[in-house]
C-alpha cells in the first residue's frame, strides 16, 4: 500500500524545513508539489492554467482544492500517483483540516497526519526573516488555522510538533520513526 505524510500547520510552522530534513534522512521522502493556478511565487509548485484545472476537475482528478492569497492550490490524483510510484513517500503540505481529510479520504494510502504548530509571533518573525512580501496575509492565515483547529476537535493527529521548541531534524526523526514503525 502507498504511504504518505500530511503536514498541517500555519504559515512558517516549518513544513518546508521539516520536509527537507525528512528527505535528508531517507531519499524515499519526497515533497509533493501542488499545482498552483495564479501568480506570485512559483518555486515549489507545478504551475497550471485554469484550463488544465478545469480538465482535471472534469476527470475527477482533483483530490483537494483551496483558494488562498488570490491563487488556487490543488492536490491532484495524477501528481500523487506519480510521487507514490516506486515506494516513494509524498510529504503533502496543507493549511486546512478539510484538506487533510480530503487527501486522507480521497487517495488510497496509509497517511500519517502531523500537526506542526508555532505561536503567531514566531510565524511573523519567520515570515519577515524569509522575506515574505505578504506577512499580514500569512498572519491572517495563522488566525484562520487557529480557528480551524478549534473548530475541528475530533481530528486525529498521529503526531503534534511545536516547532518553536523542536529542531527540524528532531521533528523529522519523530515523523520517520512513525513511518518506519508501521512497516
Amino acid at each position: 500500500m502507498e504511504r504518505g505524510i500530511l503536514l498541517y500547520g500555519p504559515p512558517a510552522s516549518g513544513k518546508d524545513t521539516i520536509t527537507s530534513a525528512l528527505a535528508d534522512l531517507d531519499r524515499r521522502y519526497v515533497p509533493f508539489t501542488r499545482l498552483k493556478v495564479g501568480t506570485g511565487r512559483t518555486h515549489g509548485y507545478r504551475m497550471a492554467s485554469r484550463e488544465h484545472l478545469r480538465q482535471l476537475e472534469e476527470r475527477d482528478e482533483v483530490v483537494y482544492r483551496n483558494d488562498r492569497y488570490g491563487n488556487t492550490y490543488v492536490v491532484d490524483r495524477p501528481g500523487l500517483w506519480e510521487v507514490t510510484s516506486g515506494g516513494r513517500v509524498p510529504v503533502v503540505h496543507l493549511g486546512q483540516i478539510a484538506g487533510v481529510r480530503a487527501v486522507a479520504d480521497g487517495f488510497a494510502a496509509r497517511w500519517w497526519r502531523v500537526l506542526l504548530w508555532c505561536p503567531r509571533a514566531i510565524t511573523e518573525q519567520r515570515s519577515i526573516g524569509r522575506g515574505d512580501g505578504d506577512t499580514a496575509a500569512r498572519l491572517a492565515a495563522w488566525d484562520a488555522t487557529e480557528r480551524d483547529v478549534a473548530d475541528n476537535p475530533g481530528i486525529r493527529w498521529d503526531l503534534v510538533v511545536h516547532t518553536d521548541g523542536v529542531p527540524a531534524r528532531d521533528a523529522a526523526e519523530r515523523i520517520h520513526a512513525l513511518v518506519t514503525a508501521a512497516r
